[in-house]
């Protein structure tokens, strides 16, 4: 079963939850792992919440203050999972009491926080593993690999879209997410930070862009109680929307390649509606997120009327091999999750990274800083300043 391993999670809202039957599943899909993650603490300020999460899922300690997990010497490793303006706080304090980190994107509300965090875990010593679950599916994996090997040939441009509706209703509370001060820059953080990592992974990195942003929602009601998720609440005061329900932006790859993103969180009749497609010299690859496990592939030497073919992933992609025993079972979610998990662990394990990194964090926080600077005036700008 491997060496007992103490894990803390910090935050209990939904992806609190999903972090922490991550770590339950771990050992059964990758039953190699020396460390087997054992449920220590969970601290949420909600009160009775992480005593809640203590008696579901068995964890030694609840508490309301994460500075308790901080203190904890029984804890080795933290999941971050808290709103995104207390990141930097919370991230670099765990960094410097010597606790591995599993943080989730956006690490902050810009990039001077995301560096922060990062470099307290280089100063530290200890592993750190952002939460960009969608490079870890296997479809993903194996489109990297397939740009990779040529069989598109050059890369010439990409559309990467997310879509969601999770913002949409009118009546969804005035939460933390919609002020810019705790919820930094709306939609970008939120579901443009997966598109920027999805970029840099498939295609490498980004050397310029222009960006536009709106707001469509521009108030909303606030809250009376303890929020948790997309909540609604009617007849409580207005307040203004103080960030982005939206967001589009022309890229330019340091390959030469050209790119389109868009992400937006109020867009009636999608749900998670996340993919891409990218083309090439000779072919193409596409991948929808509600169709996990499919990829779209056009190869070979027509160019032209080349037809599109639909490739299920199975056991020699990614992970794949570690849920499923041959192609086109379905995988989910909060597979992705368990992947990531692993990711954190075999890092710690083995003391070098694997999956996306405090690093990738600063370099997707870079472009989103960079699309708020080109909104605002309107020019191309690069993620470098």
């Amino acid at each position: 079963m491997g060496s007992a391993f103490g894990v803390a999670v910090v935050g209990f809202g939904w992806m609190g939850r999903v972090h922490t039957q991550a770590y339950a599943r771990v050992p059964h899909h990758f039953p190699g792992l020396s460390l087997r993650p054992e449920l220590i603490a969970v601290a949420d300020e909600v009160p009775g919440r992480a005593e809640e999460a203590a008696a579901q899922y068995g964890f030694a300690t609840a508490a309301r203050d994460w500075r308790e997990v901080a203190a904890d010497p029984r804890v080795r490793a933290v999941s971050v999972a808290a709103p995104n303006f207390l990141h930097r706080e919370i991230g670099v304090a765990l960094a410097e009491a010597g606790k591995h980190l599993w943080i989730e994107k956006p690490v902050g509300l810009d990039a001077a926080d995301a560096r922060a965090v990062a470099d307290a875990v280089a100063a530290a010593g200890v592993q750190g593993t952002v939460g960009f679950n969608y490079r870890n599916a296997p479809a993903v994996a194996a489109a990297r690999e397939l740009i990779a090997a040529g069989e598109i040939g050059t890369v010439t441009h990409v559309r990467i879209r997310l879509f969601s509706d999770y913002a949409a209703h009118p009546e969804g509370a005035l939460t933390w997410r919609y002020e810019r001060e705790r919820g930094g820059s709306g939609v970008l953080g939120d579901l443009a930070s997966h598109g920027v990592d999805l970029a840099r992974f498939l295609l490498g990195e980004i050397a310029s862009l222009t960006a536009d942003t709106a707001v469509f929602v521009p108030q909303r009601a606030r809250p009376t109680g303890a929020t948790a998720g997309h909540i609604r609440a009617t007849g409580g005061e207005l307040g203004l929307v103080e960030n982005d329900d939206y967001v589009s932006c022309l890229l330019r790859f340091a390959s030469g390649a050209r790119g389109v993103l868009e992400a937006c969180r109020v867009s009636v009749g999608e749900q998670n509606n996340y993919g891409f497609e990218i083309h090439g010299t000779k072919g193409a690859v596409s991948w929808d997120f509600r169709r996990m496990g499919e990829l779209g592939v056009s190869r070979g030497t027509s160019f032209q009327d080349q037809p599109v073919s639909t490739v299920y992933v199975g056991p020699g992609h990614g992970a794949y091999a570690a849920f499923q025993p041959g192609a086109a079972n379905s995988m989910g979610y909060d597979d992705l999750k368990v992947i990531e998990a692993y990711n954190f662990l075999r890092s710690v394990e083995e003391g070098t990274p694997y999956g996306a990194t405090l690093e990738d964090a600063v370099q997707s926080a870079a472009a989103l800083d960079a699309m708020v600077r080109s909104a605002e005036k309107g020019t191309w700008t690069s993620p470098a300043g």
